[in-house]
């Protein structure tokens, strides 16, 4: 049985697109958290929070987690905040957890364009939420078995990068 892979990292890092490129190399399938969640809910992950607020989302994250968890092998692509939740961490400890790391300014570049589609952006200078929200989820990230830095590794790179450190 092949070992799930789950992807952690800050909004930004390159979740999505990396996890699509690993498991197109890997010839695996692909999961992105938030896509599942959307599509289970029937709403973007923007109007959720706003419509039912976090507490509700990461209820449904956690049961997404849950979902995905059940099918071995596959690629992962957690939420940025999934793995706040120790049950969530319990979960993706029994498979592989990369983390994508990527630097306060390239995310900040990277998610300027798209900010109001993020509700946990909302509110003072995005410099300022990206630093807060960074530090706040440090401890989670640092518990991945090894971290792929995305700042200047595109999808494709890193993607590769991580295919050649698997066990």
């Amino acid at each position: 049985m092949r070992t799930t892979i789950y992807l952690t990292g800050f909004m930004g890092a390159g979740k999505s697109v990396v996890g699509k490129e690993l498991a197109r190399l890997l010839r695996r399938p692909f999961i992105d958290l938030d896509l599942s969640i959307e599509n289970a809910a029937g709403s973007s992950v923007a109007s959720l929070f706003a419509r039912r607020g976090e507490p509700a989302f990461r209820e449904l994250e956690r049961k997404a987690l849950l979902r995905a968890a059940r099918r071995p092998g596959v690629v992962v692509a957690l939420g940025g905040g999934a793995l706040l939740d120790p049950r969530n961490r319990a979960v993706v400890k029994k498979g592989l957890l990369v983390n994508l790391s990527c630097s306060r300014a390239e995310l900040v570049r990277r998610l300027r364009p798209g900010r109001a589609a993020r509700p946990l952006l909302a509110g003072g200078t995005l410099e300022a939420r990206v630093g807060k929200l960074l530090v706040e989820r440090r401890d989670a990230y640092a518990g991945a078995d090894f971290s792929v830095s995305t700042t200047r590794n595109p999808p494709k790179a890193a993607a590769m990068i991580i295919a050649r450190r698997l066990p």
